[in-house]
């Protein structure tokens, strides 16, 4: 009997150059100078989660832009990414996990 398996992985090297890039171009960005924007991975077991820190709402999305237009670039899926809720932080900055998903559910 034939069967098939499907795969669904991203690449974590590809994924840590993207973070890098982004945060290289945030703080050479005209508009980001003085500000705390920046992407951070952060490793809990199995799950990898990037975490986008900004001082506002705005700066979040435009953070959020360019990482997804370097993870673009480096054939990286952006689907793969699940925004988590916006949670206020220390002061008037934000952040928002972008948790990564790997596998495929039982269900699909």
């Amino acid at each position: 009997m034939p069967s098939f398996d499907i795969v669904s992985e991203v690449n974590h090297v590809e994924i840590k150059n993207a973070v890098d890039q982004c945060n290289k171009e945030v703080s050479n960005r005209f508009d980001f100078k003085g500000s705390d924007a920046r992407v951070e991975i952060q490793d809990q077991g199995k799950q990898k989660i990037l975490m986008v820190f900004a001082d506002d709402n705005f700066k979040l999305g435009q953070v959020k832009d360019v990482l997804t237009a370097k993870l673009a670039k480096r054939a990286v899926d952006v689907r793969s990414l699940d925004p988590g809720d916006i949670e206020k932080t220390a002061g008037d900055t934000v952040k928002q996990p972008l948790n990564i998903k790997e596998g495929v559910e039982q269900e699909l």
